[in-house]
């Protein structure tokens, strides 16, 4: 009987370790819930910038060397980690021929990124209220008041419009990315013309040891684009063509050098495009154009030459800021 107690007491035993060998495995393969950090898929990025030249596609927004002040706002919500949506305002002074008061600009559009690849497709509107209207009066709505400029050139009192477009931006690795850009509007700057505009865009950015532990970054970018653009309306047509003028197309490209410190850029760059003095003066209005000329063309019988559309440097300085990473 002792010999029997004495081994139902071993096989109890051995039961209790083996149970126990077993919860204790089950407990040490047993994977641990991951932790979740809180996510907040809002932001607002925002920021500010002073230039000596305002340039849009090659083409002078503030007649040449008068400079040029601008700000932005822009809400952001990531849908995840990989897609966003945004929309926005900007502001910029201005120097146009219809003497509007400012650009206010707003726009909207959704971000995906796909690995090193990322996508931005969205509506631009370009605001210039305060304008007034240089032409005879039957082309300004009876305006008794309206004259042409003294150099015979002609503005519309809204040069308002918008513009679709897609952007792709490749990053190699953390020195080097290209880029790729397509813009279209129906009636670019309320012309009644046509206008795209494509671009491929570079930029390298220097390693950070070439700075040491200043905080200074540097990188060197550029861009080579076209602008194609239709016929105007009637407004900007000339006796040889009183139903509307065939702007000319013309290439653009820029290229500069930038330093970074913490929010603050630097940016000095080179700026020019392939169209001709009279041609520039036909698209722009320039009401800085000299009377008369020589730089006639067939879409410029007055032969005024315009040079908001030539070679400038531009020095800019900005200020871009996100809530999520510069007001924590």
């Amino acid at each position: 009987m002792k010999k029997i107690v004495v081994a139902s007491a071993a096989v109890l035993a051995m039961g209790m370790s083996s149970a126990s060998a077993a919860d204790l495995g089950a407990k040490m393969y047993k994977k641990a819930p991951p932790i979740v950090a809180a996510y907040d898929p809002w932001d607002i990025a925002f920021g500010a910038a002073v230039m000596s030249n305002y340039v849009f596609r090659g083409v002078t927004q503030s007649n040449g060397n008068k400079g040029s002040v601008a700000a932005y706002f822009e809400p952001r919500y990531n849908i995840t980690k990989d897609v966003q949506l945004y929309a926005g305002v900007s502001g910029e002074s201005i120097a146009f021929p219809n003497r509007a008061s400012m650009e206010l600009d707003g726009y909207f559009g959704i971000r995906p990124t796909w690995g090193a690849a990322a996508f931005d497709f969205g509506f631009f509107y370009y605001g210039y209220p305060g304008g007034q209207c240089f032409n005879t009066p039957a082309f300004c709505g009876g305006d008794i008041n309206a004259v042409a400029l003294p150099n015979g050139s002609v503005a519309k009192k809204n040069a308002s419009f918008y513009e679709g477009y897609a952007k792709l931006n490749y990053t190699f690795n953390d020195y080097f990315s290209l880029g790729g850009n397509a813009f279209y509007s129906p009636n670019f700057l309320n012309t009644g013309a046509e206008g795209t505009y494509a671009s491929i865009t570079g930029k390298v950015i220097a390693p950070s040891t070439w700075f040491g532990s200043t905080g200074i970054g540097s990188y060197v970018s550029g861009e080579f684009g076209r602008q194609w653009l239709g016929t105007s309306d009637a407004f900007y047509g000339t006796v040889a063509f009183p139903n509307g003028i065939k702007y000319a197309d013309y290439n653009t490209w820029n290229i500069g050098i930038g330093f970074t410190y913490k929010v603050f850029t630097l940016d000095l760059r080179y700026s020019d495009t392939n169209l001709s003095k009279g041609d520039c003066n036909a698209f722009t209005s320039d009401f800085t154009a000299p009377a008369a000329g020589t730089n006639f063309t067939a879409i410029n019988p007055s032969g005024a030459g315009s040079s908001w559309c030539g070679a400038t440097g531009i020095v800019k300085l900005s200020a871009d800021l996100t809530a999520m990473t510069n007001l924590k």
